[in-house]
């Protein structure tokens, strides 16, 4: 068969991923934060971009309400210091030019700061050398810096100084020295005694346990402090796996106490801190911003809108761009302008694609899930995200970029989006299946209403749910259970025993 060169024509279809569809899908993804950075940074780049201005105030507002008394109290004051002034002057046979008038200061306050929070007395503002102190933050120092400024105080040779100084920079961020004493000396090219003698400063500086090296030795330090160290709570540390066990029995024959002694060394180690330099963390929490509000209706439907709090507020600026694009321009400044304005064209798109989205999907959510915004979450109904895709046409990837890093305001309280997807347990007979949440809810009640002497085991609990029409397996009402948090029937029946 010979070979030669010939021309074919075919048809097909591809997804292109073009830069605009890949600014849509990332924007769909981003939680409010994020996306608030996000477009922060465009409207720094693209100079066609602006913020939209908040709308104006009505009439007959705080605005107008306040500024008549304002006037009026200002006024006063004016008056009564134009009356008072020259009949001080005359008793005191004095000149009153170069007395500190106060009521200038606060009327000229009240003015600046207008009938906002400061004018009612909720914070005032002051400029140049008038500010007060309590209005400045203190900037709060890292658990490295508290300590490094004990150790300038301790008195010690020069050399133990620095090793501790380098000790102090390898503690985590509990206050826990991990590291290996032999490798810290190698590295120092010091003696372990040394470091050691080093460690031993650390753990003289406040807070108390600071360079522990477990968990033992940072509650023997606090108590060593409190001169609580003997050896039946020195037993008691050695043995602090018996007590992660609940093995009470064992415990008191270990430590050599009665069951009053030992309740008091526990409620001792309560009052203990296991992680000392915790109080020192730098990380920043964010508190989760709803996405999605949803509010009851008279009639007994949900009322599901966006939070206008979380959707950035931009538009193309068509003025600035009028007047820049006319004129003569070189080839490189009218590419410039044309590329800023398609990418605020598509921002501005994108962001109402997102807005769109999400509200679809968070509706079609609540419209799914009436009955645990009705009765709680013994209702809730397992779902998928490819339920919620089919129901709202939109792809399965889609539904979950929209889910991720998103929450929904309800009367119940907040949730992430994420929550309302659960899977699904079977019924004994053939009935609607139930949520995964839901079983496990209902896994916590029974194991909170158990009584000391009828602790219910794993097998117990698969009756009594089997009984109330949930098909489930052992482990994984086991595995609800760790997912709870929850002991074993053997840690909580010795738990409940040495406390009755």
């Amino acid at each position: 068969m010979a070979l030669a060169p010939k021309l074919q024509l075919r048809q097909s279809q591809s997804l292109v991923m073009t830069p605009q569809l890949m600014q849509a899908i990332k924007l769909l993804q981003l939680s409010s934060l994020d996306l608030a950075s996000y477009v922060e940074g465009e409207l720094e780049r693209n100079p066609l971009l602006k913020e939209a201005e908040a709308e104006p105030a009505v009439p007959g507002d705080d605005t107008g309400e306040t500024a008549a008394p304002e006037a009026a109290v200002m006024d006063l004051v004016a008056a009564s210091k134009d009356a008072a002034l020259p009949a001080v002057a005359a008793d005191l046979d004095g000149d009153t030019s170069n007395v500190y008038d106060a009521t200038d200061a606060w009327a000229t306050a009240s003015v600046s700061q207008g009938p906002g929070p400061a004018s009612r007395g909720e914070g005032r503002q002051f400029d140049g050398d008038e500010n007060l102190l309590e209005t400045t933050v203190a900037e709060r120092g890292s658990l490295q810096d508290h300590l490094k400024a004990q150790l300038s105080l301790v008195h010690c040779s020069e050399r133990e100084r620095v090793i501790a100084r380098h000790l102090v920079d390898l503690l985590d961020e509990c206050g826990y020295f991990r590291e290996d004493v032999g490798e810290v000396a190698d590295r120092l090219g010091a003696p372990e005694e040394d470091v050691l003698d080093a460690l031993e400063i650390v753990h003289t500086l406040e807070p108390t346990g600071i360079g522990a090296r477990d968990l033992a030795e940072c509650l023997g330090l606090q108590l060593r402090e409190l001169d609580r160290l003997d050896p039946a709570m020195q037993s008691l540390l050695d043995n602090l796996d018996l007590l992660a066990r609940r093995d009470l029995a064992r415990l008191r024959r270990v430590c050599g106490v009665d069951e009053e002694d030992l309740a008091e060394m526990l409620a001792e180690l309560r009052r203990l801190d296991p992680k000392p330099g915790a109080g020192f963390a730098s990380d920043l929490i964010q508190t989760a911003i709803a996405d999605v509000v949803v509010r009851p209706n008279p009639d007994g439907s949900w009322h599901v809108e966006l939070n206008p709090e979380t959707m950035p507020r931009v538009l193309v600026d068509r003025n600035y761009h009028a007047r820049v694009s006319g004129g003569p321009r070189s080839d490189r400044d009218k590419t410039y302008i044309t590329e800023c304005l398609q990418q605020a064209n598509w921002l501005v798109r994108s962001l109402e694609q997102r807005s769109r989205t999400i509200l679809k999907v968070a509706s079609e959510i609540v419209r799914q899930q009436d009955a645990f915004l009705s009765r709680g979450v013994r209702h809730l109904k397992p779902l998928t995200l490819r339920m919620v895709a089919e129901a709202v046409e939109l792809h399965e990837s889609t539904v979950s970029r929209v889910t991720a890093h998103k929450y929904l305001a309800t009367p119940r309280g907040l949730f992430e989006f994420k929550y309302f997807f659960t899977s699904s347990i079977a019924a004994t007979e053939g009935g609607e299946a139930h949520s995964a949440e839901a079983v496990r809810d209902r896994i916590r009640e029974l194991i909170a209403a158990e009584a000391p002497q009828n602790i219910l085991s794993d097998d117990t609990i698969v009756k009594m749910l089997r009984d109330s029409g949930v098909d489930i397996a052992r482990r994984t009402v086991a595995k609800y259970r760790e997912s709870l948090r929850i002991p074993s029937s053997v840690q909580r029946r010795r738990e409940k025993q040495a406390g009755l």
